[in-house]
């Protein structure tokens, strides 16, 4: 995480909504042969101290997991290169806003017999944004062909001991510049969302 303190008063409740908001993540872990990574959908349930996950069977963090092992889940939220003229200063240099918030803590493997009602929960968050369509349910499937599926899968839990968020929106700079720069990244922007990001440098988090 960045270590300038400005960009790190977003409140932990913020950055925890905007986790759970995004939904997916680089899970890493370190192992023997140097660190693994996966990219993964998760869920952050309201007033849960985890984030529920599942991987592949196959993942090497799947085979990694023995036992209870140290964790980050990273999460990105939207981004963007910022050019120096934009500020309207002089002696500045380019750079890239972002946000960022890391879910640190202990991932385990969690009972198969926990894996059905994970990705029920788990398609049933991202269905709901797709409202009015029809949600998807697994009783769209036919039981062999999920059974198989399934299979190929575990469920996972990350118990959450930490969560630290970077929220760099040119807090560091004069209002007025910090907004000239986010109107430009409107119309200019180079990243993703960032219409968002910009939207976030007019009007930063408060602490």
């Amino acid at each position: 995480m960045h270590p300038n303190p400005a960009f790190r008063e977003t409140p932990e409740d913020t950055s925890r909504a905007c986790a759970a908001e995004r939904g997916f993540g680089v899970l890493a872990v370190n192992a023997e042969a140097g660190p693994l990574l996966a990219h993964v959908p998760f869920l952050l349930p309201q007033g849960a101290g985890f984030a529920e996950l599942h991987l592949v069977r196959s993942n090497p963090i799947a085979r990694a997991l023995e036992s209870p092992m140290p964790a980050v889940l990273a999460v990105s939220g939207p981004d963007s290169y910022i050019s120096p003229d934009w500020y309207n200063l002089d002696d500045q240099v380019p750079t890239w806003n972002y946000v960022a918030v890391h879910l640190r803590g202990r991932l385990s493997h969690r009972p198969d017999v926990e894996l059905p009602g994970l990705l029920d929960r788990l398609s049933a968050s991202f269905e709901q944004r797709l409202l009015p369509k029809a949600p998807w349910t697994a009783t769209k499937m036919d039981k062999g062909a999920l059974n198989r599926m399934m299979r190929q899968i575990v469920p996972c839990r990350l118990e959450i001991a930490q969560i630290d968020g970077t929220w760099k929106l040119g807090q560091n700079k004069p209002d007025v510049a910090r907004r000239a720069a986010a109107d430009q990244v409107a119309d200019h922007g180079l990243g993703q969302e960032v219409r968002q990001i910009s939207d976030l440098m007019r009007a930063p988090p408060k602490p």
